[in-house]
């Protein structure tokens, strides 16, 4: 099996593990397999792929999309290290303003899958990051929003404390107030 699947404390938060095949040369694995994903629960279609640059200290988030273009997201660090969020936005969710957070990093090449309804965020540990990601809907500037990296109510146990925002992110509403139309839906 090229996977291992791991479900979240939040249980539609899945850390994925490919399987690495390596000698002297350095290595092969998988990073998707439609098959493996689906037989996991994992049914989405990604349509478009992202990577990211940043250096120590930025966080960036919390970012969604609204429907009808809402975004699952397929996370993986290609160089340095991250602290990955996503918190359950579902009106209705019984983890609604919940969080989950794991490092993630280029040694390990561990994935995080985070379905559409929640907002993601990740911040910058090591000097530089390379953060690729899978979508599976378009990005739409129109639907774009995001919520407060610190908002007290969801409470995230960020590891830095005074991070690298852009304006847009420094201004972004907190969940109570932001415009937000997930339901849950089981």
């Amino acid at each position: 099996m090229p996977f291992h699947f791991e479900r979240q404390a939040i249980p539609d938060v899945v850390l994925i593990e490919p399987h690495r095949i390596g000698d002297h040369r350095g290595f092969f694995m998988e990073t998707y397999r439609r098959s493996e994903f689906v037989a996991h629960g994992i049914t989405d279609v990604f349509v478009q792929d992202n990577l990211s640059r940043s250096v120590r200290g930025v966080l960036r988030g919390l970012h969604y999309q609204q429907h009808p273009q809402a975004q699952g997201k397929l996370v993986m660090v290609l160089h340095g290290e991250i602290f990955d969020v996503a918190v359950d936005i579902r009106r209705e969710s019984p983890t609604y303003g919940q969080w989950v957070g794991l490092l993630l990093s280029a040694v390990r090449l561990q994935m995080l899958y985070i379905p559409a309804g929640f907002a993601h965020g990740f911040c910058v540990l090591s000097e530089t990051a390379d953060f690729t990601y899978k979508v599976t809907s378009e990005y739409n500037q129109a639907l774009d929003r995001g919520i407060r990296w610190d908002d007290p109510d969801i409470g995230i146990n960020w590891p830095i404390r005074e991070p690298t925002l852009s304006a847009r992110d420094a201004g972004l509403p907190v969940l109570a107030e932001a415009d937000n139309t997930f339901v849950y839906r089981p």
